[in-house]
């Protein structure tokens, strides 16, 4: 997931003796505005639902939410599961409470700015910090590893610098990525000009971090199997919630203790009961008597705030009309930002453009055709 907040967009036309300055000086907007994409890798969970789309519900006035379906190329897929985690992300987005009047809601693809950035990103980047980046040495050197593997943080800067973020709260597993997309920003205004807001990193806001119940060690993970015993999906009906609850794993000794460190089960629990009742997992053991009685709480608010989702959800897919229709709306507003970021970039770095706003080739000022006629010899 990629989350940012944007500020006004850089003067093009700045001199370069600014870009050092650009590099430490930023200035938030009165109001900031976030970004985000999540990837339809897999169905989504209790904790992308916790995590993300419940306090996107909370920052959702002007701000950018999208389903980041390019990133899931990365990997070997299936086009038809693929186009229907796609739609279903995009549904969930919806049905968790962005309302698309305040939020503006698309797919990535609909974007081209995202891929034509990307590519000028790439033209920026180095072979040997792509190389070192986490995912591609966990993921890639393999017999039939993708290009895009390799090239994708890339893509995931263009992300951030199109929508002019400044600061950019971020995860331990993606700070690495994000640190990239600064060093490009720099790197492309020290040798284009200036070009980009360059983003900060800063401390992620808290949230709540959901284990798997099968193995609190762990987090929680949408690109687990499917069956998986210890992932709640957003879309689980209340039986199937009831029983991966029921079979979470706790601890022999019965104790109603929070200790994340020796009760990793128990503390799961909690802080999801927690985060769903705006209180402390401390409140929440205090306020039960036993393992079982713990279990039957979180499985009762767990299904109260899910099944309303999974419901809408449902009447967003049995009419598909209404949500390509609002996906649509969304990804309009969204190139009318990202465009006039991608035409700075095109400009600095050196990109000629023909075609003109109306999309047909607008000759420079001054330009007279002239037609030459070629006579064939007669037959």
């Amino acid at each position: 997931m990629i989350t940012s907040r944007t500020s006004s967009a850089p003067d093009p036309a700045a001199d370069r003796s600014e870009v050092a300055a650009d590099r430490c000086l930023h200035s938030l907007s009165p109001q900031s505005r976030e970004l985000s994409g999540i990837t339809p890798s897999g169905a989504l969970t209790l904790g992308n639902y916790l995590g993300a789309l419940r306090r996107f519900t909370e920052h959702q006035d002007d701000a950018f939410y999208f389903v980041a379906n390019l990133h899931a190329l990365t990997t070997d897929h299936h086009p038809e599961q693929l186009r229907r985690a796609t739609l279903s992300t995009a549904a969930l987005f919806i049905a968790a409470g962005l309302d698309p009047e305040r939020a503006t809601v698309f797919l990535q693809s609909d974007v081209p700015a995202h891929v034509e950035l990307s590519y000028l990103l790439e033209s920026t980047a180095h072979l040997g910090e792509l190389s070192r980046m986490i995912q591609f040495k966990q993921k890639g050197g393999r017999p039939g590893t993708r290009a895009s593997l390799f090239t994708y943080p890339c893509l995931m800067a263009a992300d951030i610098l199109l929508y002019d973020a400044t600061d950019v709260p971020v995860g331990g597993d993606q700070s690495q990525h994000l640190e990239l997309a600064r060093d490009l920003a720099i790197r492309f205004n020290t040798l284009y000009g200036r070009t980009f807001v360059v983003p900060r990193l800063a401390p992620a806001a808290f949230t709540t971090r959901v284990r798997d119940l099968a193995d609190p060690t762990t987090k929680m993970s949408k690109s687990a199997p499917a069956d998986a015993p210890g992932v709640i999906r957003m879309l689980d009906d209340p039986d199937t919630i009831s029983r991966k609850v029921r079979r979470a794993v706790t601890d022999s000794d019965g104790e109603l203790r929070y200790d994340p460190d020796v009760k990793p089960g128990i503390a799961n629990l909690a802080e999801i009961l927690a985060a769903l009742t705006a209180g402390t997992p401390e409140q929440v053991l205090d306020s039960v008597s036993g393992y079982g009685a713990l279990k039957q709480l979180c499985t009762d608010v767990v299904i109260a705030e899910l099944e309303p989702v999974r419901r809408r959800h449902q009447e967003l897919f049995a009419d598909p009309a209404e949500l390509l229709g609002m996906l649509a709306v969304g990804a309009a507003r969204a190139r009318t930002v990202a465009d006039a970021v991608v035409t700075r970039a095109r400009a600095a770095i050196g990109v000629v453009s023909a075609v003109g706003a109306s999309g047909v080739a607008d000759p420079p000022a001054g330009y007279h055709a002239v037609h030459t006629v070629k006579r064939l010899p007669p037959s």
